[in-house]
């Protein structure tokens, strides 16, 4: 899960998944990424904790890393929540880069509508609410089609 920062979006879409996957009975694993290092060692925003607390979720204990080139060929799937980080991904990955791994987040869900989850960093709490309501459906449909037979994925 890659957004910019790594502290509002991904850390979310990361304790959501893997939330829905440990009790789908799943032994993945699903870590998070910012495609740019201003926040690298921080926790998630005080927002996206508060939100993800109040759903049950402790996200409290992740600290923003930066994706790296090598992590596409550490993970199964990458997923990208909007399109800037899509295409940082591409400039990062470089040679490396691999269209069957890596897609937009949201195209679970919209195929083919290349939909970003919004980046609420600047705005206040209701639009994490929001953004937590479009992780939590897309992380639905995910453990849906890829559990059948991945007991084990790296996300």
């Amino acid at each position: 899960m890659v957004c910019l920062g790594n502290i509002c979006r991904s850390p979310l879409a990361e304790g959501i998944l893997q939330d829905k996957a440990f009790k789908a009975g799943l032994t993945w694993s699903i870590e998070s990424a910012g495609t740019n290092s201003y926040h690298t060692g921080e926790p998630p925003h005080k927002l996206s904790q508060k939100v993800a607390k109040l759903n049950g979720i402790d996200i409290s204990k992740q600290r923003a890393r930066r994706f790296k080139a090598e992590d596409i060929d550490d993970y199964d799937k990458i997923y990208a929540l909007a399109e800037d980080v899509l295409n940082d991904i591409k400039r990062i990955a470089g040679k490396k880069f691999n269209h069957n791994k890596v897609e937009l987040l949201m195209n679970e869900i919209y195929p083919g509508k290349n939909m970003d989850v919004p980046d609420p960093w600047y705005g206040p709490e209701p639009g994490y609410h929001e953004v937590y309501s479009l992780i939590n459906e897309v992380c639905g449909k995910i453990v849906e089609k890829y559990s059948i037979g991945n007991k084990q994925l790296a996300i």
